[in-house]
């Protein structure tokens, strides 16, 4: 199991970023898929998840209204829209798949991409 995330960068407070995470190696429509971010010194922390459907997504309080996740399951890719970005987003940003539904622990996720870096400068 893959999974490939993109889409990081630096960018400046109120700019907007689209992550992507691929994910190959296994049936994809079938599991919940999430976001989660991790800063210098914090731990992993959740960001977003979607059901296998794509018809429910659950937020954490730092990203609701702001971040919006969504799923291409022809495509076996999820998406991470990030706006009006902070400097406290700076983080490492993870895609995780492995649940059967959508989880808010990183230690129901089985399969981890390698993350990807945001940075927001103020």
């Amino acid at each position: 199991v893959e999974l490939v995330e993109s889409g990081g960068g630096l960018v400046q407070t109120g700019d907007s970023l689209r992550l992507t995470c691929v994910v190959s190696g296994r049936p994809f429509s079938v599991y919940a898929m999430a976001w989660f971010r991790q800063a210098p010194g914090k731990e992993r922390a959740f960001v977003a998840a979607i059901s296998a459907d794509g018809e429910s997504t659950f937020y954490g309080d730092s990203a609701k209204d702001r971040f919006l996740i969504s799923r291409d399951n022809a495509r076996s890719t999820v998406h991470l829209q990030m706006n009006s970005l902070k400097p406290e987003d700076t983080a490492v940003y993870y895609c995780a798949t492995g649940s059967p539904d959508p989880r808010y622990y990183w230690y129901d996720y089985d399969y981890w991409g390698q993350g990807t870096q945001v940075t927001v400068s103020s």
